[in-house]
């Protein structure tokens, strides 16, 4: 059997948020196994991909901080989201999926999740380009849709560390408490194939790392302007 980690670690300061993901693909082939991660915001903020410019996305939105991820894609506003991620080891199967099959798996997965609580969804089957540089206009092809509009994407970085899954769902859907979403999720897999998951109690020097990392790079001007 599969066996995974799930780690629900609620609302989280935004600097804070792209640390721990950072830290879990540094750490996740210690680990052993994946990570599926749940996560909040305790204030609005706004995430742009690892190799974007900073100057042009200031004027896309007011929105700040406006913080660098470790993944690509593009400009992602954090404001009612739902935001997870999913960490990878190497030498887990997904890890060596195409970046065009590991999105389409994320996005299944995700509408699989759905489908359990009773929301219809389904993956885009082409591109609709975007606004420059934002992820949430217009759509990419596999990308999530409730109706005729983009629910949820995702952004990837794949190292020699393991596989970096960033992703959001905007809006929610009306009237779906996160919590179902989230067992939801769990309960289906990222696949048809029988899955543990454990919950995962993340260890003091983890912590210890997100915390030092999240001061050092994610919190710093020299770091997110650094493009």
């Amino acid at each position: 059997m599969d066996a995974w980690y799930v780690w629900d670690s609620g609302p989280g300061d935004p600097a804070w948020n792209m640390a721990v993901d950072e830290i879990l693909l540094e750490q996740v082939a210690e680990l052993g196994r994946p990570v599926l991660r749940f996560y909040g915001w305790t204030r609005p903020a706004a995430t742009f991909g690892y190799f974007q410019h900073y100057a042009p996305l200031a004027t896309l939105t007011p929105v700040r901080p406006l913080i660098r991820r470790p993944t690509g894609g593009g400009l992602v506003p954090h404001l009612a989201d739902w935001t997870y991620s999913v960490t990878v080891p190497p030498a887990h199967p997904w890890y060596h999926l195409t970046a065009t099959a590991s999105y389409q798996r994320i996005h299944e997965w995700l509408r699989r999740g759905f489908r359990q609580t009773g929301v219809a969804t389904l993956l885009a089957p082409d591109c609709d380009p975007a606004g420059p540089g934002q992820c949430f206009v217009g759509a990419e092809k596999s990308d999530l849709l409730l109706g005729a509009h983009k629910i949820a994407g995702a952004a990837q970085r794949r190292n020699r560390h393991g596989l970096l899954i960033q992703g959001s769902v905007q809006p929610p859907p009306p009237g779906l408490p996160r919590g179902e979403w989230q067992a939801a999720l769990v309960r289906v897999g990222p696949d048809e194939a029988s899955r543990n998951f454990d919950s995962l109690a993340p260890s003091v020097p983890l912590l210890e790392c997100a915390r030092a990392r999240a001061g050092e790079r994610h919190a710093s001007s020299s770091y997110n302007l650094r493009r």
